[in-house]
């Protein structure tokens, strides 16, 4: 195997291991057995398990920021990505939960946080900033450029934000937790969605 691909396979076999059983249950033997090479010859590629952990999580990021609708949208220079309309809007957000969802990548990175946050403070920390603060900032701008152009009625951003989109967020953890109940989930969502528009929409 050639040690670029080698290094991959390490971070792969790594990821996968995380998000099963969490950081600090793996060790670098079960690492190395994955990926069918010795201990010694995972050490000539990564010095650690945190340098792995520390690999890991900057590629993921990186790949989730290529691809993440909440990291590419900016409500107030881009206003052509602006869903206007509860059809527009269903279409962004499932999109949106489809990619976090099935890409194997950032489904694992997403479990591997969750096992982690009461364990590894920067985890924790991470934890936090994606499902929660990135989340919520990305939605307070989504409901104050749509309250702007006359979408939805003006109230308070914030709030109308954590309505909008924490109930999103139990509903992927719940179909991390039971992957069969992703149609329901979707549809849940859609309903959502529309009664949101229905609830603050002009």
């Amino acid at each position: 195997m050639e040690r670029g691909n080698t290094k991959k396979a390490i971070l792969e076999a790594a990821l996968e291991l995380f998000s099963r059983q969490g950081f600090e249950a793996t060790s670098i033997s079960q690492i190395a057995d994955a990926v069918g090479i010795r201990k010694a010859s995972l050490y000539s590629h990564f010095d650690s398990k945190q340098a792995i952990l520390n690999a890991l999580v900057k590629e993921v990021l990186e790949e989730y920021e290529k691809h993440s609708l909440f990291s590419r949208a900016n409500w107030e220079n881009d206003g052509g990505l602006l869903p206007l309309s509860p059809d527009e809007a269903v279409t962004m957000i499932l999109g949106q939960i489809r990619y976090i969802l099935r890409d194997k990548a950032i489904s694992r990175a997403r479990k591997m946080l969750v096992i982690e946050q009461f364990q590894n403070k920067e985890l924790a920390k991470l934890q936090t900033k994606q499902n929660y603060s990135d989340v919520l900032g990305y939605f307070t701008s989504f409901i104050k450029c749509l309250i702007e152009k006359g979408v939805l009625d003006s109230d308070d951003p914030e709030i109308m934000a954590a309505q909008f989109c924490l109930p999103i967020s139990i509903w992927i953890n719940l179909a991390d937790r039971e992957p069969e109940r992703e149609p329901e989930v979707m549809e849940m969502v859609e309903r959502h969605i529309r009664q949101f528009f229905k609830v603050y929409g002009k």
